[in-house]
């Protein structure tokens, strides 16, 4: 894209952004928003970088952590900034020991950025302006564990044009598998290397040990709306166990807790919130804290993961894998294909199969991953090139 595009871009999103101002204050007093708006979209307490090291860009919480063993290897004595675009990212990426801000909006990249010896951006974070400014600061560009989903794929291929403009500023694509390295190459990427999915590799942690009940323990884990209500009723059918619900978002909490304890009134079960009470002995319990998943999937046996039974795109199944969960899923994977393909015994169910496939769980062994990817070799290829 020439002078003349790239300042329509500019025009553009300026427009965009006028346009959005008031839906933008609205947004801001959300939770859920409060501190990610305000940051991207006013500067608010989001100064520039101040080191010229490596800057790391990831979306949200799950690219946030996946880059954690990376950094690691990089160790202190390589300058290291990440940015987010999700405030769960940012609380994430604030673990990392590392100065982190948020993206802003591309508007204010222009003189919000700072130079960096490298700029490495995850998965499918294509902002035209971020690469363009970098590339002209001198900065190596890389997109890393690079992805494109079926639906991504079959809309970016409308704006080819735009996408062949934007990887004309990315000098090295690290796919995660070859039919992503296809797509971005079809896209316009150039210099495209296939070396697996980096959150194949994540750690995954957690800070206090609940004990188990003596029972088989469901849990609907990061649920979105109505997948709540399709799991609890699918449990009701199956009639065993406990069930644990994990909402994806605290917004919801009071909601989701209204329906379970309809739910349980009218099924003669038992209902409590776990804020409330720290214990499992209900039938139904309402995980209503943040940062609670990874505890909870260390008591349970049977995941069902939400996100895939409604056209969100699935969530990250490696945690659940790690504490040697069984794993029920939908079928809407599209942002987590890659993931998914990389383990073996989930089962996956069309949204009126999940009561068949907790019947199925019972003989199916837990998910396992099939192939480990070597960080060691990630990193080395990664150190190579920019430093």
């Amino acid at each position: 894209m020439r002078f003349g595009g790239t300042l329509l871009y500019y025009l553009a999103a300026w427009a965009l952004y006028l346009c959005a101002l008031p839906f933008l204050l609205i947004l801001s007093r959300k939770s859920k928003y409060k501190r990610a708006i305000p940051s991207r979209f006013f500067l608010k307490s989001n100064p520039a970088f101040e080191q010229s090291g490596l800057w790391f860009h990831a979306c949200s919480l799950g690219e946030a952590r996946s880059l954690a063993p990376l950094i690691d290897r990089f160790g202190k004595e390589t300058p290291i900034d990440v940015s987010v675009i999700t405030q769960t990212g940012f609380e994430e990426a604030n673990k990392l020991g590392v100065p982190v801000r948020f993206l802003p909006f591309e508007i204010f990249l222009p003189f919000w950025l700072r130079r960096h010896r490298a700029l490495i951006v995850l998965e499918a974070e294509l902002w035209y302006l971020l690469f363009l400014l970098m590339k002209r600061k001198g900065a190596k560009t890389i997109l890393l564990n690079a992805r494109m989903s079926d639906r991504s794929y079959d809309r970016y291929r409308k704006m080819r044009w735009f996408y062949k403009a934007l990887f004309s500023h990315v000098d090295k694509v690290y796919a995660q598998s070859q039919t992503d390295r296809n797509r971005l190459m079809e896209l316009g990427a150039k210099d495209v290397e296939v070396i697996g999915n980096i959150k194949m590799f994540q750690k995954v942690s957690y800070t206090k040990k609940y004990t188990k009940p003596d029972a088989l323990v469901i849990t609907a884990a990061s649920t979105h709306e109505t997948e709540e209500e399709l799991i609890t009723d699918a449990w009701l059918e199956y009639g065993k166990g406990k069930l644990i619900v994990v909402p994806r978002h605290p917004e919801r909490f009071d909601k989701v807790a209204k329906l379970l304890e309809k739910k349980a009134a009218s099924n003669h079960k038992r209902f409590h919130r776990f804020s409330e009470r720290e214990d499992f002995d209900s039938d139904i319990i309402l995980v209503d804290r943040m940062g609670e998943l990874n505890e909870i999937y260390a008591v349970t046996d049977v995941a069902v993961l939400g996100g895939a039974f409604a056209k969100i795109g699935g969530h990250n199944p490696l945690e659940p894998e790690f504490f040697g969960c069984k794993i029920i899923s939908g079928k809407e994977i599209f942002n987590q294909k890659a993931i998914f393909s990389g383990l073996e015994n989930v089962i996956f169910c069309e949204n009126e199969g999940i009561g068949q496939a907790l019947l199925e769980a019972e003989t199916t062994p837990p998910a396992k991953i099939l192939h480990q990817v070597d960080m060691d070799h990630v990193f080395e290829k990664i150190r190579t090139y920019v430093l």
